[in-house]
């Protein structure tokens, strides 16, 4: 049971509704509901009352400092059982933070933890350091992004790294640590024995000197699943450092995050070794980097070597046209691993379009989730898709946002839509307008199809 509260303001009348509730269901999230300090007292008394609860998410309310001291006050009960505790956006500082090693010594049960988007600093991250590192503190989820941290607050996560074996997932994006941090980052990570899994570093200040060290935690770290590196000035440079540790034989990974990394055809290159090679990879985003149409060759006959077992390819607003379109096809009929396609972003145009279907077209196609946003596609081009609708029975999902299509266009693509052979389950249409006659023939599809969804 839970009380799962999102973007409402609680009036006196319907806090005091809540109260009980708060103190006997298990899962509490009460998400940008305007809670102050002034309610934080009245949440602790709660929580101490309630031995049941395992989720506690106040996320985007301004608690501040004292009404996180309240709160931290709330959670030392002896029969509280916390695994999961979500405070992001709630006005937190260092002086909030004075409380967490107490709280964290006392809340053996806590496995996540998420104070993203508070202006912790590095003093803050120091403090919760001290707590993640005793001995009774068993976190394996952390999440301190958006937090004003620097490099001075790596050498302390590094201290975690190398003494909690429980530590699993951390999450540091969007913090100023730099190089120098990173490389604290990557020596805790070599001298421990920390099953981390999932490393998210994405708008750090990175560049080509962070990614050898990286690429060395990559090839050690036989459990790493996940690295996000994007919003990072990596370079083609930094791309050919880092390949050698994702070709190592112990590298597991299967997500690679790399989007607006400054990375060119060049760098292109050297990702598709690794494509090619490890059959463990099946997330790969390469958005907004200006591969272009050489890039986007290289991919496709990547995506057809049999050592390839990719999934999902994100390669938004890399800087394709229609000629790399014929590559795609060619990829896209022959590969019966690939999911998901992301293009976005990329000027295919509706001949682009209609050589995508070409290829989807085919009798092996086997791509689920397809995404042409703003990609310059007409009602041409919706004709070509339409008729695709009737053909493919793979296709699930298909992200037709912010194109040049009227009415005409969409009507194309509800009269496939309406016929019984159309196994689409998801058309998304944001920034696209219509008539109001379009726009209850859509509702009335949707009504006779439970099973499709249009977004708009």
């Amino acid at each position: 049971m839970s009380v799962d509260i999102h973007f409402e303001q609680l009036s006196d009348a319907r806090w005091t509704e809540l109260l009980p509730l708060i103190q006997q269901h298990q899962v509490v999230r009460l998400i940008d509901c305007g809670i102050t300090e002034g309610r934080c007292k009245d949440i602790s008394s709660a929580l101490g009352d309630n031995p049941t609860l395992t989720e506690l998410n106040l996320c985007n309310n301004e608690l501040g400092d004292a009404g996180m001291q309240l709160l931290l006050q709330g959670l030392h009960g002896p029969t509280c059982k916390i695994q999961t505790l979500s405070l992001q956006n709630c006005g937190l500082t260092e002086a909030g933070c004075r409380g967490l090693p107490a709280t964290l010594r006392c809340l053996p049960t806590l496995r996540e933890l998420y104070l993203s988007n508070n202006p912790l600093g590095d003093a803050g991250l120091q403090l919760l350091c001290d707590g993640l590192l005793d001995p009774e503190c068993h976190v394996e989820r952390l999440q301190v992004e958006y937090c004003n941290l620097t490099a001075a607050s790596c050498e302390p996560l590094a201290a975690v790294l190398r003494a909690k074996r429980e530590l699993r997932e951390l999450m540091v994006s969007n913090n100023d640590l730099g190089d120098a941090g990173v490389r604290a980052l990557c020596r805790g990570l070599a001298g421990s024995a920390s099953p981390l899994e999932a490393l998210r570093l994405e708008g750090c200040g990175l560049t080509p000197a962070s990614c050898q060290d990286l690429g060395g935690v990559v090839a050690s770290k036989a459990s790493l699943c996940t690295l996000e590196l994007g919003d990072n000035k990596l370079g083609d440079a930094g791309v050919a450092k880092l390949c050698p540790g994702l070709l190592s034989p112990s590298s597991q990974l299967r997500t690679l995050w790399l989007w607006e990394c400054d990375i060119t055809a060049s760098g292109c290159r050297d990702l598709c070794r690794v494509l090619r090679a490890k059959g463990s990879l099946k997330e790969l985003s390469v958005a907004g980097n200006a591969v272009g149409d050489e890039g986007a060759q290289l991919l496709c006959e990547s995506l057809l070597a049999p050592g390839c077992h990719l999934e999902s390819l994100w390669a938004k607003s890399c800087g394709f046209t229609a000629a790399c379109c014929q590559h795609f096809s060619a990829m896209l009929a022959r590969n019966t691993r690939l999911l998901e396609l992301q293009l976005s972003g990329n000027g295919l145009g509706d001949a682009g379009v209609q050589q995508l279907c070409r290829g989807l077209g085919r009798p092996g196609a086997a791509l689920r989730v397809l995404c042409l946003g703003d990609c310059e596609v007409t009602n041409s081009g919706c004709s070509s898709l339409a008729s695709l609708l009737l053909a493919n029975h793979s296709l699930c999902e298909l992200d037709l946002s912010n194109n040049c299509m009227s009415d005409v266009g969409v009507l194309q693509l509800a009269e496939s839509l309406q016929q019984p052979g159309c196994t689409l389950e998801k058309l998304v249409l944001f920034d696209t307008y219509w008539m109001e006659d379009t726009d209850n023939r859509l509702r009335a599809l949707e009504e006779s199809k439970p099973g499709l969804k249009i977004i708009s």
